[in-house]
């Protein structure tokens, strides 16, 4: 059987990550209070829609979707639904968000004809994540035991077929627990005690969100390495990863590989990823990179993270890195519900075919 042919050197391959600041229905509630107006809803496709024609990208990550019709509305208004594929959760219907994915048909995704392909919405931690220890090595560390279960918001995995010859592509859009306090006033054991909780209701929240943020990131790093081990496919994770990339989370999804791939080295981390801001950082003058502005500061929640195969100094590349783009011009505007605008940037890695 003929061998079939590799793409031509330099083809492009570009992902994009998006949240959608609760892509609703217009008249649907949203966390118990008012949802999107007509002219709200309408602005929010309208500005999204002039985004995925302005943004280039053949696969797409999105967070914050509440029903998939939203989504399909912008890219008709974009004038792309004939030119990608969307891959939103079965059964979404305004209970909760959830992520989802657009990919260019040219990357011809068949779950059908290849079931490796097919998207899946992933909602438990894997068995394997164990957050217990009776204090470890340090007699002074009392007992731990974190009974998380499962992701706030289900990850998405999905399987491209960049091109004849290739291996699969496998793509990861993830949207771990914000950095916002949890409410713990309808805790039974807040009520039992109201006056002593009450000033540490914030601290207490957020400590509860960070925990969980942890656990989120921790379980991912699980999955990614389970699945990097076994199948070996070139990997990407992005998305709203709610933290910095010099955060303990960050650290944790990318397993902080060898950056620096000294002369004597084969190739990269088998089972690490690569930061996208950090290579752009290593290539530029100058970082101002942010994708969102809290209370006046400004910080990098949004990501693309890549395996060895898209890392320049890894002798296993096969996607020699572009750059990263950043479009956040719309998070100074004052009136996002307005002018139809998300409260985060979005992030676009540019790559092109280049094995080393």
């Amino acid at each position: 059987m003929a061998t079939l042919p590799r793409p031509r050197r330099n083809t492009p391959l570009r992902f994009a990550s998006c949240n959608l600041y609760n892509l609703n229905l217009p008249g649907r509630a949203l966390y118990g209070r008012p949802g999107w107006t007509e002219a709200q809803y309408a602005a929010k496709i309208a500005w999204l829609a002039q985004a995925l024609r302005g943004v280039e990208a053949e696969v797409w990550g999105f967070q914050e979707l509440w029903h998939p019709e939203p989504l399909q509305a912008a890219f008709r208004a974009a004038g792309l639904d004939g030119d990608y594929q969307l891959l939103t959760r079965p059964g979404l219907n305004g209970q909760g968000i959830a992520c989802a994915a657009a990919v260019h048909r040219s990357l011809a995704i068949d779950p059908v004809a290849e079931p490796a392909l097919a998207p899946v919405w992933i909602e438990r931690f894997p068995p394997q994540l164990q957050l217990r220890s009776g204090g470890g090595e340090d007699p002074q560390s009392p007992a731990i035991a974190v009974t998380i279960k499962g992701f706030s918001r289900p990850v998405l995995r999905l399987a491209l077929r960049v091109a004849p010859g290739l291996p699969l592509v496998e793509v990861h859009v993830a949207h771990l627990k914000s950095k916002g306090p949890t409410e713990v006033g309808g805790e039974a054991w807040f009520r039992a005690d109201p006056s002593a909780f009450a000033p540490h209701r914030e601290a207490l929240g957020s400590a509860i969100s960070t925990v969980r943020r942890t656990a989120e990131a921790a379980a991912l790093r699980v999955l990614l390495t389970e699945r990097m081990k076994a199948e070996g496919r070139p990997t990407v994770v992005m998305g709203d990863l709610n933290d910095d990339r010099l955060s303990n989370t960050q650290a944790l999804i990318t397993g902080q590989p060898d950056l620096l791939l000294r002369a004597d080295r084969k190739g990269g981390s088998a089972t690490g990823l690569y930061a996208t801001e950090l290579m752009e950082g290593q290539r530029s003058l100058r970082d101002v990179s942010y994708t969102y502005i809290h209370q006046g500061e400004h910080g990098s929640l949004d990501h693309i993270l890549v395996s060895q195969a898209f890392y320049d100094r890894s002798r296993q590349r096969l996607w020699r890195f572009e750059g990263l783009r950043i479009y956040n011009d719309h998070l100074n505007l004052e009136d996002p519900a307005a002018t139809g605008t998300p409260d985060h940037g979005i992030v676009q890695a540019c790559f092109a075919y280049d094995p080393a």
